[in-house]
């Protein structure tokens, strides 16, 4: 059985991923294998920081590891906050703010297009791939649902009348980018009997 790293300490995305990974791979998340250090994202493209975490993991423990970065692009602000999403309203990285600091920047632009990106960065056998998803649709002009997180409340997709939070985790999966992402990350994998 092959072993790899998923570097991420969230339990749920474990669990999400491992339900859709061949029965040969065993998963393993950051808090599996002791890595309690904070790994720093500082890249300045959502590819660069998955990189960043998929390359600490296979140089500090020696393990083949993916890791994801996802970035929310607001057209009318030149593809804000993109890489800085989670501290859009500063490092104490809260939802609420970012969502509302959102929603400001957009109050007099009419252009309310977005579009959500993943990039899953796979780091294995001296060889690096990225696996890119993306789901294009726009910012609510208020908060709409309770499930999800981030800025699932005022996000809608294309084609939709609803935000990704007022989905249940099965529907967003079929439309979202870390879904798309993910998808082609485990093709790669069955189609090179890992």
């Amino acid at each position: 059985m092959k072993t790899l790293v998923f570097a991420t300490h969230n339990l749920n995305k474990l669990k999400e991923i491992q339900a859709m990974m061949p029965e040969s791979i065993s998963l393993k998340s950051l808090t599996d294998i002791g890595c309690t250090e904070e790994i720093v994202e500082d890249a300045d493209t959502i590819e660069g920081n998955a990189l960043i975490k998929s390359r600490y993991i296979k140089k500090e423990y020696g393990l083949d590891c993916f890791a994801d970065d996802t970035g929310l692009e607001a057209t009318a602000l030149n593809g804000k906050p993109g890489v800085y999403s989670a501290r859009y309203a500063g490092p104490h990285k809260d939802s609420r703010d970012n969502m509302a600091k959102l929603i400001s920047a957009l109050k007099n632009k009419k252009d309310r297009s977005a579009r959500f990106k993943t990039v899953i960065a796979f780091s294995m056998d001296g060889q690096e791939h990225t696996f890119e998803g993306v789901c294009k649709g726009e910012i609510t002009r208020e908060p709409f649902g309770e499930k999800g997180f981030g800025y699932d409340p005022i996000f809608k997709p294309e084609g939709e009348n609803r935000t990704f939070a007022e989905m249940s985790l099965e529907e967003k999966a079929k439309l979202s980018h870390r879904g798309k992402a993910f998808k082609k990350f485990i093709n790669y994998i069955n189609s090179n009997g890992l």
